[in-house]
């Protein structure tokens, strides 16, 4: 089944994140719609990856240690995500070298979370 493709404004969720955000796509000099289509690197965080907010997550050290001090009251810090690389992408179609990245991607925070694509370009497929 073709997936969809993943451009500049692609929501992405957080699974410890409190609201969704646009992907910010590196620019490759490949287009879709006339939007930079996304590779599996564009997972720098803060640059591609922006914040979904507060993190949940009491793998994050700032969570862990202001719910400890809640005495154990879950208390959300500010997101700061910790990721490296999209997978797996679509390895048979390259943008620069790199697998183009698609709707069933997922990209792990070192925290824990599992950033998801949440509404991927329905108007552009790529291959199988």
């Amino acid at each position: 089944m073709p997936g969809k493709l993943v451009n500049t404004g692609t929501v992405i969720k957080c699974s410890f994140g409190a609201a969704p955000v646009p992907v910010v796509v590196t620019p490759l000099g490949v287009f879709a719609n006339d939007l930079p289509a996304a590779a599996i690197d564009n997972a720098v965080p803060l640059a591609n990856i922006l914040t979904f907010g507060m993190c949940r997550s009491l793998e994050n050290p700032e969570v862990a240690t202001a719910t400890a001090a809640a005495e154990g009251v879950l208390t959300p810090m500010p997101c700061v995500p910790a990721t490296e690389i999209w997978t797996p992408g679509m390895p048979n179609i390259l943008v620069k070298g790199m697998p183009i990245l698609d709707q069933a991607s997922k990209c792990l925070c070192d925290y824990g979370g599992v950033i998801s694509i949440e509404m991927a370009d329905s108007t552009v497929e790529c291959g199988s």
